[in-house]
């Protein structure tokens, strides 16, 4: 049976689009969702963001437990996206995106300037 990140996975591959769309629209790197689809189980909002970018509903393919909820973090109604493509337009950081979005977009960016980070020092120092 396959597990979570398999599951994202095929699924991403069945909805046409590409790699580098998801990674940019998540601001992680190609080699972080790599590890991901990897991972047996993955966190519940990834997946949901995932979903919303490919069009997919992956509560029918597996159940996703709510993470405990920041208190500080208000719950506000998510708006899906339409299984439509659109091309990809940048647009600057706007007030009224969702509290908890933007915490998913700090941590992303984050673990992306990480990534670099060990990159560039694996680089310059070498393995141990």
């Amino acid at each position: 049976m396959p597990h979570q990140g398999e599951i994202v996975q095929e699924a991403i591959k069945n909805s046409g689009i590409s790699i580098t769309r998801i990674v940019e629209e998540l601001g992680i790197t190609r080699p972080t969702i790599y590890r991901k689809f990897k991972d047996d189980t993955l966190d519940a909002k990834f997946v949901r963001r995932i979903g919303e970018i490919i069009g997919h509903d992956f509560a029918q393919d597996f159940t996703m437990p709510e993470q405990s909820s920041l208190s500080f973090v208000s719950q506000a109604p998510k708006s899906y996206v339409t299984p439509t493509v659109t091309p990809r337009v940048t647009v600057s950081q706007q007030p009224d995106l969702d509290v908890s979005q933007q915490l998913m977009s700090l941590q992303a960016k984050y673990i992306a300037l990480l990534e670099a980070y060990n990159e560039l020092l694996l680089k310059v120092y070498g393995p141990k």
